[in-house]
């Protein structure tokens, strides 16, 4: 039989008098040179929209290829239109991100919003069968955490919390990899000494997220929810620096610069200490007394050691004296290093370039897809987050505290346990 050739025309015209459903389909579907098909895309859903989600987390949906960002959430109606206005697209936008959880087009859920929700929306959202990707700190309080971890477990889903480094890129321990080699090589000796200080470049914003106290009461702004951005956290009357970037200065929703760049900068630390499951023993701080008990307030250092003599000296330079310059920022009995990476005795880094590299770290894309632990999963996730909460029970305490971290209970003191596992507003519970 001989190839007949017909016309488009003719064939859709032939098509539509036999009643077959006709569909016209666009070009990224079919993938190939420059598209991506939907079916490579990791869809995303962010909750809460302020500064970071913004900027961090919320994708533009471009023309011609399939969108990333399908939702967008935030009880902040001004934050919500300015998000929505950037994903474009196929993008819807919520005020309640319960009813995100209800979508089962979307592949992650990213969480961008104040810390004392970060572990009930992660909770559902794992409960949900969604992967995760959360700002930090990982959660506001240890039970909070440990509930959070187990959760992540329990569903089997991909968590990773965006703490850079891990990784490699963030600040001076941006070499984490390196540092952990060095350590592993057992050339510093033991115990170890980590300084995470002013002088050595790591900027506390301290005076930057400070709280006020004695806040004036103001109206609620129409375009916020406020009884829903406070969910969990106590009533307090509204004021402006309560909610939006300033909140990071008041106890109920966060820690200050503490809180804030914490787990940043200590999350690598545990990594090339090697201690991504455990935590230290004994905490102390230095700071003034009495705390406010609303508002964050500035602190000098905190002092927190592990039951094998490792030493983690954080040093905010922005209280008292500051530390002096000069210091190792990372140090053993046998050798030194400086935040420039110059080390005593000289080219101890040179020595350990022949020695295996530390198992590479997968990153969030690439764990979803594979379903491998993400480098910044639910565990050392929540142990370097353990670390910041206990530095601010310190200084909010101001005495020396003894800690299990297997237990993950202060020894013989009652009050800092309380503070452990803070209740929640109701309905809001773990």
């Amino acid at each position: 039989m001989s190839a007949k050739r017909i016309s488009r025309r003719k064939f859709v015209s032939n098509t539509l008098k036999a009643g077959a459903v006709f569909y016209i389909v666009p070009r990224h579907v079919l993938g190939g040179p420059g598209y991506t098909p939907p079916s490579e895309v990791l869809t995303r859903a962010v909750i809460g929209t302020g500064g970071m989600g913004l900027a961090g987390h919320v994708t533009e949906n471009k023309a011609g290829e399939p969108p990333v960002t399908l939702a967008v959430c935030d009880v902040d109606r001004n934050h919500l239109n300015r998000a929505l206005k950037k994903a474009g697209g196929s993008c819807d936008a919520y005020a309640d991100w319960r009813k995100v959880l209800d979508r089962r087009d979307i592949d992650t859920i990213h969480i961008a919003t104040p810390p004392h929700w970060h572990a009930l929306i992660g909770i559902a959202a794992a409960q949900c069968g969604f992967d995760i990707m959360s700002e930090k700190p990982f959660t506001r309080t240890i039970r909070e955490g440990r509930v959070y971890l187990e959760t992540v477990q329990r569903y089997g889903r991909i968590l990773q919390v965006n703490t850079h480094g891990r990784f490699g890129n963030y600040y001076r321990f941006g070499a984490s990899k390196m540092l952990k080699k060095l350590v592993n090589s057992g050339l510093l000796g033991r115990p170890l000494t980590v300084r995470v200080t002013r002088a050595n470049g790591f900027n506390w914003k301290l005076k930057q997220w400070s709280g006020r106290p004695n806040l004036t009461p103001q109206p609620v702004p129409d375009v916020l929810d406020y009884d829903m951005w406070l969910g969990p956290a106590p009533v307090k009357p509204y004021h402006p620096h309560r909610v939006h970037a300033s909140f990071r200065g008041y106890w109920d929703y966060d820690g200050g610069g503490l809180t804030d760049m914490g787990q940043h900068y200590l999350d690598p630390v545990q990594y090339f200490l090697g201690k991504d499951e455990t935590g230290p023993v004994e905490i102390s701080a230095v700071a003034p007394w009495p705390p406010h008990p609303d508002a964050v307030g500035l602190w000098e250092s905190v002092t927190m050691k592990y039951a094998d003599g490792d030493t983690i000296i954080l040093d905010s330079g922005e209280w008292g004296q500051p530390h002096p310059a000069g210091l190792p920022m990372l140090e053993g009995p046998k050798g030194k290093v400086y935040d420039n990476y110059r080390t005593e005795p000289e080219g101890l880094f040179d020595e350990i370039a022949g020695l295996p590299d530390p198992e590479p770290l997968v990153d969030f894309e690439t764990a979803v897809r594979t379903r491998q632990k993400a480098g910044g999963n639910e565990v050392p996730a929540h142990h370097s987050c353990t670390l910041v909460n206990l530095a601010a029970l310190a200084i909010r305490l101001g005495r020396p505290l003894r800690w299990d971290p297997d237990k993950e209970q202060f020894i013989g003191d009652e009050q800092a346990n309380r503070l452990v596992d803070v209740p929640m507003r109701s309905p809001w519970h773990l």
